[in-house]
């Protein structure tokens, strides 16, 4: 097929194929397939070093038929299988290049038309002279000094520009990149930046060189760049766990990270950050649909209305007496929005994701830049209220928002008459004033150094934006999506796969109700180490959750054998138990419960329930006349006290109780189960005014045919003759 009529998706299927044959170690027919394909694009670069790689392992095979033994075999042919795999990569990139459909490969044309001969050297050089210059020229908001701003921000897109669409460093790229985390005179920003450059530019395509520095900038003192480099580490390590093993030196150097203890605790918890933004659906549809709704509505209650006073006012009834409620439900919405903040849950997407549309999101760049005042298009909106208390001010320096967030908060003040923005402002609750005041405070005692969950926090929370918002947002990975389990690569095992990170990882899913994956991670912790009675109590819990009874008791009966008696182990044992239909297990764990909760009224119930299925009819009466005294749900108690008198041939006493059942809130099975009563007691027409009852609430004859005979057995015991119930039936 001519290359120049291959579609997208068939390039993409090529490219997968390929790879797959690479990582299954078919490395002849992967070269084989390679070959043509690297002919039709005409690189000299990727042509030599395919022949390089097909000559090596040629040379290498003829060696091992030769019987030459040479302890670095396995090593090179690591390295040819990683090397295939990069000139695959590169080989669907140079495919693509004509599809002007992709952003990415626009970008890339325009650039290459641009004619920009700048590499990271130069850009490095210019940044540093900015940086010098800025601290003498920028003063003010002067003409000259928003040219220099402007200038500096070309500088940036430039560099973000080449390292996202430069899918290979060689070393003269690497060794520029390097002397990027030695300087001081590159502002922290513009390093933050290049970070991310570098991050976006692996998630299009693989590059050792890229992940080592990203790898070295980890190490770097700044808060800001280490903890984005951390992120980069974790999202590529995500996206290329199944090439990682043929880089033996990235895993060297994580090792390497390794022996600092704060980079395994790091990983850890930005995991969980990481994590944590898949929630954001969920809070952002919370937030649109039940909390804002609220929020708007709370606040028209509270309007100041001019009001008459009369004489007669001091009579009328307190109307706040009867939004009590009310008030009560929005203060649990705050109150609930407060905690998920506090847990560092993304509560502003909803508010945030109708502001992304101003042209600072047009350039790519930007949407990966830290906040900043200086930069050109916000330095004019914040010109009116320079002093640092000023309220615009401190929700800018807070750590509430994101700073993608940020910037859009200040366009769309840019839009907004002082005077409305002031007002507007002055709407914030006193809550939200003091959370941004102690912000502030916090900020300034620990001067200037961010703590890093903070900034790891606050630059996912960009991301997910970015990821999530846009316009080309289908290009990218899904990298929020999906099941994230870094703590099972390889790569990364001998970090995380520790008691110490694996617990808070189960507790987050648990906390999530994510019970499926919890009980994965409870799993894992109690192969590491000797079982805690609350790790099986929470494992036996969210098997539980999973209708996986069997699994739970397993569970449970772990949790008792190390800590014995625990009532809620019990009280959970008998529920499975009884869930099960082992009846008597869950009497003997019901019993044991009772023995301690001896008044529980839902204890009582299951007691006489689990007797009634073990047809120990009158023991199981006397739990169910107990709950009744006790007067807790009496309909409940009626219901069991009715049936079983019927299967115990009690049949007044099951009439009685039936009849105090329909008095109440009756269903279907009451009105079939007195209809029994009543016929066992020879009350055919008051029988057949039940049955009629319970057929129209069923609604359905099959349904109710079907119903009626699962009592045959209750009813033949009672007298009633087998020749005689389709005659009933037919009666209805």
């Amino acid at each position: 097929m001519d290359n120049n009529f291959l579609s997208a998706e068939y390039i993409e299927l090529q490219h997968t194929a390929i790879k797959k044959l690479i990582l299954d170690q078919r490395l002849n027919e992967a070269i084989s397939l390679l070959a043509p394909l690297v002919e039709t694009i005409a690189q000299a670069e990727l042509q030599y070093k395919l022949d390089e790689i097909r000559f090596s392992y040629t040379s290498m095979l003829q060696y091992m038929q030769k019987g030459v033994e040479d302890p670095e075999r396995h090593s090179l042919y690591m390295k040819l299988l990683a090397e295939t795999l990069e000139i695959n990569d590169r080989m669907k990139i140079s495919q693509l290049a004509n599809y002007k459909y992709n952003s990415y490969y626009r970008l890339k044309a325009s650039y290459l038309n641009s004619h920009n001969n700048k590499n990271l050297e130069i850009i490095k050089t210019e940044l540093e002279t900015w940086c010098i210059d800025s601290n003498l020229d920028i003063k003010d908001n002067s003409f000259e000094s928003d040219q220099i701003r402007k200038r500096h921000e070309d500088i940036l897109a430039e560099m973000f520009t080449y390292i996202y669409l430069n899918t290979h460093w060689d070393k003269t790229d690497k060794l520029a990149a390097d002397s990027f985390l030695k300087t001081s005179n590159v502002a922290g920003n513009d390093l933050c930046l290049m970070v991310s450059a570098v991050t976006m530019s692996l998630l299009v395509c693989f590059d050792s060189l890229k992940m080592k520095w990203l790898l070295d900038a980890y190490l770097h003192t700044s808060t800001n760049v280490n903890q984005r480099a951390l992120v980069g580490i974790a999202f590529n390590i995500h996206l290329y766990e199944e090439r990682m093993h043929l880089y033996p030196e990235i895993r060297a150097q994580v090792n390497i990270l390794n022996e600092m203890p704060e980079f395994g605790k790091e990983l850890n918890r930005m995991h969980i950050q990481w994590l944590f933004c898949q929630e954001t659906e969920k809070i952002d549809k919370k937030m649109r649909e039940e909390i804002i709704p609220e929020m708007i509505k709370n606040a028209t209650q509270n309007l100041d209305l001019p009001l008459d006073e009369t004489d007669d006012d001091n009579e009328d009834k307190n109307p706040d007496w009867n939004n009590n409620k009310k008030q009560s439900d929005f203060e649990d919405m705050m109150r609930e929005v407060g905690e998920l903040q506090q847990e560092g849950a993304d509560v502003y997407m909803s508010s945030f994701s109708q502001l992304k549309r101003y042209p600072f999101f047009e350039v790519l760049s930007n949407w990966f830049y830290p906040f900043d005042k200086q930069h050109s298009m916000v330095v004019n909106v914040l010109q009116e209220g320079t002093d640092p208390k000023n309220i615009v001010n401190l929700i800018l320096d807070s750590t509430i928002f994101c700073d993608s967030d940020k910037y859009s908060l200040c366009f769309t003040l840019q839009h907004v008459p002082e005077s409305q923005r002031q007002q507007m402002l002055s709407q914030l609750t006193e809550q939200q004033l003091n959370d941004f005041t102690d912000d502030m405070q916090i900020l300034s005692a620990k001067k200037g150094d961010t703590q890093p969950n903070i900034v790891c926090r606050q630059y996912l929370h960009s991301l997910y934006r970015f990821f999530k918002l846009h316009q080309s947002r289908k290009e990218f990975p899904t990298i929020f999506d999906g099941r994230i389990n870094i703590h099972r690569y390889h790569t990364l095992r001998d970090v995380l796969y520790k008691e110490e990170y694996l617990l808070p990882l189960a507790n987050y899913y648990f906390s999530k109700e994510h019970f499926d994956k919890a009980a994965e991670v409870y799993s894992e912790i109690i192969g590491l180490a000797k079982g805690k009675a609350d790790l099986f109590e929470k494992l036996g819990f969210c098997f539980q959750k999973q209708k996986e009874y069997d699994k739970a008791i397993e569970a449970y009966l772990k949790a008792d054998m190390i800590h014995s008696d625990n009532v809620w182990t019990m009280r959970h044992l008998a529920t499975c138990y009884r869930i099960t239909k082992n009846y008597s297990n869950a009497l003997s764990y019901y019993k044991k419960v009772e023995s301690v909760l001896t008044e529980n009224p839902n204890v009582t119930y299951y007691i006489g329930v689990c007797l009634a299925e073990l047809k120990k009819y009158d023991e199981a009466i006397n739990y169910f006349f107990k709950l009744d005294f006790m007067g807790s749900a009496s309909i409940k108690s009626w219901r069991a006290i009715a049936w079983c008198s019927l299967a115990n041939d009690k049949l007044e006493q099951a009439v009685i109780y039936y009849e105090k059942v329909l008095t109440v809130e009756p269903n279907y099975k009451d009105y079939l189960n007195a209809g029994h009563a009543y016929l066992c007691t020879k009350k055919i027409d008051q029988a057949l005014s039940q049955y009629n009852k319970a057929y129209s609430t069923i609604n359905s004859k099959e349904r109710f045919i079907e119903l009626f005979y699962q009592d045959k057995e209750l009813l033949l015991k009672n007298g009633i003759h087998e020749n005689d119930i389709p005659l009933l039936i037919d009666l209805l």
